[in-house]
């Protein structure tokens, strides 16, 4: 069986003549397959868009970085993280999504999520340490 491409998750292929045999021994009907697409472990599929979570280092999320991604058939893209993202933020990779049809496919959709350290070394709570006092900034305002 041939998977055409474009199809999405709770699509329907039919294969024509391959179903049950008519009644009376007529000839038979049309077999409906729907569609399941499988969990990945790094991506999940909205339509034909790809999304994806990004790990990234709060330095990364505060200075902006260029962070590279392995896509399904094992290329990589690389996105640029802006300076100032938050843990949420959403950023779209036109056109490195699933295939919609012809010369045209979904987008990647790449959710920021910022990861911390389980714990500092000395050197690094000594500089935690320094930013919290030479920084105003305070999350919890509004």
């Amino acid at each position: 069986m041939k998977i055409p491409p474009g199809i999405t998750n709770g699509g329907t292929i039919r294969l024509k003549g391959q179903g049950e045999a008519g009644s009376a021994g007529g000839t038979p009907g049309d077999l409906l397959m729907r569609v399941e697409i499988l969990p990945h472990a790094r991506f999940g599929v909205s339509g034909h868009d790809l999304t994806h979570v990004l790990r990234i280092a709060a330095w990364e999320a505060a200075l902006g970085a260029k962070v590279e991604i392995e896509m399904l058939d094992g290329t990589r893209a690389v996105l640029t993280v802006p300076p100032g993202s938050s843990s949420g933020k959403k950023l779209r990779m036109r056109g490195l999504g699933l295939p919609e049809r012809p010369g045209q496919r979904g987008d990647l959709l790449v959710e920021i999520q910022i990861v911390v350290p389980p714990s500092a070394s000395e050197a690094e709570a000594k500089l935690y340490d320094e930013l919290k006092r030479a920084s105003h900034f305070d999350p919890r305002a509004r």
